[in-house]
């Protein structure tokens, strides 16, 4: 079933398919995590329907987001959501593989590069039946080696590349940043409260950065009283940002 919903009170429309990708939190979470500026060039990749490129241009309306996705019915939706929101040249989607990136966008041209991607290997847990909601889980579509590469590729030198993953695949998540020449420089873990185990990792890598990671305060979800954090409640515009 399709579902259109307002990001905030009279803001950017989005919409998601029960059959495709259902809005989470840790999309939220990343869309806070990269560094806006007016103009940037931005790309998504697997955007699913387009929640988080929406999300980027509700936090800075002067970006130009182009997204990539696998699902033609996926990318679909996500022009839809262009059209309903009126944002002409600012919004671009693109039906293809991100494995194959070369014949699909051209090299060096993005400053930004986002992704929610895959977090489990091919084989590891159970998995939905349905193909898009099993590719949104399992690496059966893409790696995460193969995500790192087409990222790279998109970007200028300087570029950055912000994605999320979870703490157990950290090591693998530093290895593919560097091999794909997009050198680690923030990492953020996500908490559910103080002194609780990373739920989440938001990490940003930057093509050609020279070497040298910041490890930032961790993101909390919760208060002390138990309730939704401040942060939390700013990711969806609920409060202003911190």
């Amino acid at each position: 079933m399709e579902h259109w919903e307002s990001l905030c009170p009279g803001g950017l429309r989005f919409v998601y398919d029960d059959a495709l990708f259902r809005p989470g939190t840790d999309t939220f979470l990343l869309s806070a995590f990269p560094r806006l500026r007016p103009g940037l060039r931005v790309c998504d990749l697997g955007c699913g329907t387009g929640l988080l490129g929406l999300l980027l241009l509700q936090r800075q309306r002067e970006l130009r987001v182009t997204g990539l996705e696998l699902r033609p019915e996926a990318a679909l939706l996500a022009e839809r959501a262009g059209a309903e929101n009126s944002l002409g040249e600012r919004w671009t989607i693109r039906q293809g593989d991100l494995r194959e990136i070369r014949g699909l966008l051209p090299a060096g041209q993005l400053d930004l590069v986002v992704c929610n991607p895959p977090y489990y290997p091919p084989g590891s847990g159970r998995l939905p039946s349905a193909p898009a909601l099993r590719e949104a889980r399992s690496e059966s579509a893409c790696t995460l080696v193969e995500v790192c590469r087409a990222a790279s590729y998109l970007l200028r030198w300087g570029g950055a590349f912000c994605l999320c993953h979870k703490p157990e695949r950290l090591t693998d998540l530093l290895c593919a940043l560097r091999e794909a020449g997009l050198e680690p420089k923030r990492l953020r873990e996500v908490c559910r409260r103080p002194g609780a185990a990373p739920q989440l990792l938001l990490a940003e890598g930057r093509r050609g950065g020279r070497p040298g990671l910041t490890v930032e305060a961790p993101l909390l979800l919760e208060a002390p009283d138990g309730t939704p954090s401040a942060e939390l409640d700013a990711i969806y515009f609920k409060e202003d940002m911190p």
